[in-house]
């Protein structure tokens, strides 16, 4: 099955076939039909399925079908929960939308308000925002709902965890009578249930795939190893693969910010993302990292949903969360749209707990592997908190040959804020 008989028009699905998409995902394949018909719509689907595509093509086509838009108004309105994945949505439909002349931007916390403000000022046909920002546009009269066709609420879960369903609400009172409403999440709890019988006129219901399973192209693996050597464990993996490209999630963010440094004395092309660097530095370290100026890219849950990398090859769990469903969110940034992906996770003793969850939440048991050399004690370390944040796991010595991924020419200490 192509786009084109999915009914979206020749001009777009020439820009996915140039873009490499030879055929649309199974939700692209149910969601898009529905989405042109204007229909609403609730999405159940797991991370790394295609979903923005889901709405992103058809909206894109209803989009440059209709009106003009008219000055502060919009026309389409995208709403995600963190600043990462408003960034991502609004550089997929630039991509997809190249061809088609449509006025698409983005606003978010983060960034000064001011030039948010001016683009807004002669209308915008898709907006992606972030809750708290757009309520704020708002306040200042930068925007209209008036000619508003469709809402889109992504990763609708994540926006209940993150406590935005009152600022959602408050910019629903806004919205006009009659307009087009898609859901998408990655979960399908009775909150998810109860926000879209409040939101959604009589909606068509897609559920791909299991929530809480994972990626079968995505192999699994658990690396037993003591807390104090897990850095010297994850120095040997890159070293060994050479990956071209990995993504390592970390629980803090003074942890990422330890293990950068102790990654950059042995050559590692690496930079942090985390809550405490500026919206500034976070765009910018993602674009390097997209762009393939960065080989590793160690990372707090803040980005679990936010990067889409195509055929990136490897995640790396430095330390597992706490949260079961944080482990598919994380390991879904690789295994993308049909392709192949590692995921690895550094397992200490005293994660015992999280591990138990996650495989009860995933429904089955993950393949433990001892590497040579880093096999854990058999005694238990009472390693303390202060111990544990202070040290980051051990001393950390660089093994073998410098890791050089795709770009190992530019230190990443010039590049950090």
């Amino acid at each position: 099955m192509s786009f084109v008989d999915l009914g979206l028009c020749d001009v777009l699905s020439k820009t996915a076939e140039n873009l490499g998409y030879s055929s649309p995902t199974q939700v692209q394949r149910k969601s898009i039909p529905v989405v042109l018909k204007g229909e609403d719509l609730v999405v159940i689907s797991e991370t790394g399925s295609g979903k923005t595509g889901a709405f992103a093509w058809p909206i894109l086509q209803l989009m440059s079908a209709s009106q003009v838009v008219l000055p502060k108004n919009i026309r389409s309105l995208v709403i995600t929960p963190t600043r990462e994945l408003a960034a991502q949505v609004t550089k997929s439909f630039q991509v997809y939308g190249c061809d088609l002349n449509l006025n698409i931007t983005g606003v978010y916390g983060g960034m000064r308000i001011e030039p948010q403000i001016a683009k807004l000022r002669d209308g915008v046909d898709v907006l992606v925002a972030t809750p708290g920002r757009l309520l704020d546009l708002y306040r200042q009269q930068a925007v209209n709902f008036q000619q508003l066709e469709t809402l889109v609420l992504d990763e609708a879960d994540r926006m209940l965890e993150l406590g935005f369903i009152d600022d959602i609400r408050k910019i629903q009172k806004h919205l006009p009578k009659k307009y087009q409403t898609l859901m998408f999440s990655a979960t399908f709890s009775k909150e998810i249930t109860s926000l879209a019988t409040g939101l959604l006129n009589q909606p068509n219901v897609i559920e791909v795939n299991k929530v809480n399973s994972t990626v079968s192209n995505i192999k699994q693996l658990i690396h037993p190893v003591d807390k104090n050597n897990k850095a010297k464990l994850l120095s040997h993996l890159l070293n060994k693969h050479q990956w071209r490209q990995v993504i390592v999630f970390i629980s803090t963010k003074h942890g990422a910010d330890l293990l950068v440094q102790k990654l950059e004395t042995s050559g590692v092309n690496v930079a942090s993302i985390h809550a405490n660097r500026s919206q500034h530095a976070r765009v910018q370290v993602l674009g390097d990292f997209i762009n393939g100026k960065l080989s590793v890219l160690v990372a707090t849950d803040i980005a679990s949903r936010g990067i889409d990398i195509s055929q990136l090859p490897c995640v790396i769990n430095f330390d597992l969360p706490f949260v079961a469903e944080d482990y598919v969110h994380r390991i879904g940034r690789t295994g993308r749209a049909g392709a192949s992906g590692m995921a690895i996770t550094l397992f200490s003793e005293e994660e015992s707990k999280q591990l138990l969850s996650i495989e009860n939440f995933i429904g089955q048991k993950l393949q433990r592997e001892l590497v040579s050399g880093f096999a854990p004690s058999k005694k238990k370390p009472k390693i303390s908190q202060k111990e544990s944040d202070n040290d980051l796991y051990g001393n950390f010595e660089a093994h073998s040959k410098p890791f050089k991924g795709r770009n190992n020419k530019t230190s990443n200490r010039n590049r950090r804020k």
